[in-house]
């Protein structure tokens, strides 16, 4: 927000500075250059003795009234040949002059000014031009002067500006804290603003567009509850059936096929069982619960995770290092989260599964890697989103349902870190958990 008003006050000087430039040139052009009138100005006594007192005289006297000014004046007058006058002016310069007109220098601190067009005051006058020097010309008090002028205008303009444009930062400043607190999950925050702030009816809108979208999200939360409870019941009356049904099964000597059928249906009713459960886990990750912070040992905590996974065939590689410290945090959603991800690495490991921790400056980090095909960097990104799977993934030979490592994402971005997906060096893929740093 500061980086925005900055960028105003800049644009408002530069434009100011540019119409300053325009206003120059635009006035040069059509009236003649404005330093020249400044300086014309500051000589304006001299050019009055010249007009008024000298050039009234008789012809016989027009010589002895230039000495007498000569005189009193700090101003030198000099009688110089026209061609020397007329050397170092510009074309326009030389045309004035040779009209008769009074030619400024503000460099030189001096005028020129032919003596006679037609030779009346003495022999030889219209050959020559009076150069006076040593002129009381400063245009650097003029320049100055338009300085403080443009500056004046320049904070007039800007400090009704930056009292406009600061109730319009701190609404902005609103907005954004309310926007950063209902991406973090906070869906009750809301813009208080006054009616008569500038960006109310902004506010009105983010508001009731958080409405909105606060009402569908707990909609879903709740329908996700409440069809995962509701499917609960009949799974335990399909479960207490299945159990009676096998137990008729056996009774039945020599019929092997219904009891193969049995089975089948049983692993099915407990697929739909799994799938129940990860929905529960979601909608309790969505709610507003808050997390069940504990101190707890990493290297203790991450170790039985390993231990605490179902047997498979292939070989896994815990490298926790001993003393890691104490992490304060939720930890058994860390430790789930972290479970899932070495589930998922068991299902696509061709024959090995690492899990790596190590202790760092900006927090921890651990490491889940396996030897499998690994993911492609397109579908990085998504596998983090419920139900999605890869196609190789759509069989009963891997399982899952594509909700495993979305739980894990939001474990970890409930702690405030960050689960990224990269090539390990295994060959598959490398999942890494980072946390930030909360050690107890």
């Amino acid at each position: 927000m500061n980086r925005l008003f900055f960028r105003l006050v800049i644009l408002v000087t530069l434009s100011i500075s540019v119409a300053a430039c325009i206003v120059y040139f635009a006035m040069g052009w059509l009236f003649g250059s404005p330093l020249a009138s400044i300086a014309r100005s500051q000589a304006a006594a001299q050019i009055f003795l010249l007009e008024q007192y000298v050039d009234q005289a008789p012809p016989d006297e027009w010589l002895d009234r230039l000495n007498k000014v000569r005189e009193v004046s700090e101003v030198r007058f000099d009688l110089i040949p026209l061609f020397a006058a007329r050397r170092n002016l510009s074309r326009d310069e030389r045309v004035a002059f040779d009209r008769g007109e009074v030619i400024i220098d503000i460099a030189g601190k001096s005028l020129l000014r032919r003596v006679d067009l037609r030779g009346d005051r003495y022999i030889g006058s219209n050959d020559e031009a009076i150069h006076a020097q040593n002129l009381p010309i400063d245009v650097g008090v003029a320049v100055q002067m338009e300085a403080v002028r443009y500056l004046i205008v320049a904070l007039a303009l800007l400090i009704p500006i930056g009292l406009w444009s600061r109730a319009h930062w701190h609404g902005l400043q609103s907005l954004m804290r309310v926007a950063d607190s209902f991406g973090a999950g906070q869906l009750k925050a809301r813009a208080q603003l006054q009616p008569a702030d500038s960006i109310y009816p902004l506010a009105e809108r983010i508001n009731h567009m958080a409405d909105r979208i606060e009402t569908l999200l707990e909609a879903q939360r709740g329908l996700l509850h409440s069809v995962s409870h509701e499917i609960r019941t009949p799974i335990a009356r399909l479960e207490f059936a299945f159990e009676l049904l096998h137990d008729m099964a056996n009774d039945v000597a020599g019929d092997a096929m219904l009891q193969k059928r049995i089975a089948s249906m049983q692993d099915d009713l407990t697929e739909l069982k799994s799938l129940v459960n990860e929905l529960l886990g979601m909608a309790r990750l969505d709610s507003d619960q808050p997390l069940r912070y504990q101190t707890f040992d990493l290297t203790d905590a991450l170790r039985s995770c390993a231990q605490a996974l179902p047997p498979a065939n292939v070989a896994l590689d815990v490298s926790v290092p001993d003393g890691m410290g104490s992490y304060y945090g939720d930890c058994r959603l860390l430790m789930r989260a972290t479970g899932n991800l070495l589930r998922n690495a068991q299902k696509y490991a061709n024959s090995n599964v690492a899990l790596s921790a190590a202790r760092k400056p900006h927090g921890i980090s651990i490491m889940v890697d396996d030897d499998g095909p690994g993911i492609p960097e397109e579908d990085r990104d998504k596998v983090f989103e419920p139900f999605y799977r890869l196609d190789r993934s759509r069989d009963r030979g891997t399982g899952g349902f594509g909700l495993g490592l979305s739980i894990a994402a939001k474990a970890v971005t409930l702690h405030g870190g960050t689960l990224t997906i990269d090539a390990s060096p295994l060959g598959g893929a490398r999942f890494t958990i980072d946390l930030p740093p909360a050690w107890a």
